[in-house]
């Protein structure tokens, strides 16, 4: 049976949390290779599937790291946004350093003596979608997976900015907690102070490994278009799946009460894609 462990990580003056999933010990022998989780905006690695897609990932012998950016505001076992000022100051930047940060540490401070560090990929959901591609394109990685991801950081036009600006923050509904966290401008200093860094048309072309769009069709978040915008800058290895009728969470909420459909098809494409790069 796998098994999960609570790590810690630490990032400049930022701490992280994340739990490793092991594959069963007895069924191979040697190093595995490793697939890090990377949840989207206003998630956590808590939410909804994704505890799921790391046992999951781990029964089909992946070690399986997940993990919380420090500007979900959430620690393990939270049901709320208990530190409001992560939240508040969260940056892409930020969370570019932390991932980064973890993949570097996979196999060496995280899951030492178990993971490959050779044999690595990403899978990253909506905004963690954005963020796993410019590390993809940062780090030579065996495979890249993107679930509902984000074309470009840049969402709001130049009134609504300046209205940002004018307030200072932006409330966040948080439709799961019932939380109105404030969002500070810092984010936006942060796009506008490293636009090529965060640049993801062009990290989709710069990345050499192997990646699999995929995307719901009815993705009331971040529009299918996003996908074929990536897809078309991607060029060659990689593969975009459209899949029909799905919202931006596959019809998946939080608690979790199970897979639907359109996510055991998105469950099945990844593993296959992870099995076809990494084994």
């Amino acid at each position: 049976m796998p098994s999960a462990e609570l790590f810690r990580h630490r990032v400049e003056n930022r701490n992280l949390a994340g739990v490793v999933h092991l594959p069963d010990p007895g069924r191979e022998v040697g190093l595995r290779p490793a697939v890090v989780i990377c949840h989207g905006f206003k998630g956590f690695m808590e939410w909804g599937f994704l505890p799921h897609l790391a046992n999951l990932l781990a029964d089909r012998g992946f070690v399986a790291i997940r993990f919380n950016f420090s500007g979900s505001g959430m620690k393990p076992g939270d049901g709320l946004v208990t530190d409001v000022e992560a939240f508040r100051t969260a940056t892409f930047s930020k969370d570019l350093a932390e991932l980064l940060s973890i993949v570097r540490s996979v196999g060496r401070d995280i899951a030492p003596g178990v993971a490959d560090p050779d044999k690595l990929a990403l899978i990253g959901h909506s905004r963690g979608g954005g963020i796993a591609l410019l590390t993809a394109a940062a780090l030579p990685l065996k495979a890249l997976v993107t679930w509902s991801a984000v074309s470009t950081f840049d969402r709001l036009g130049p009134k609504e900015k300046d209205q940002w600006r004018d307030t200072g923050s932006i409330p966040v509904i948080n439709a799961r907690t019932g939380q109105e966290l404030p969002l500070g401008t810092e984010v936006l200093d942060d796009l506008e102070a490293n636009q090529s860094l965060l640049d993801l048309r062009a990290a989709a072309s710069a990345r050499k490994a192997p990646w699999l769009i995929i995307h719901g069709e009815e993705d009331e978040t971040v529009p299918v278009a996003e996908a074929e915008t990536l897809a078309a800058a991607a060029g060659p290895r990689a593969s975009l799946l459209r899949i029909p009728g799905a919202s931006h969470t596959f019809g998946v909420s939080h608690p979790f009460a199970g897979p639907t459909p359109q996510l055991i098809e998105v469950m099945n494409a990844t593993q296959g894609w992870l099995r076809r790069y990494l084994k």
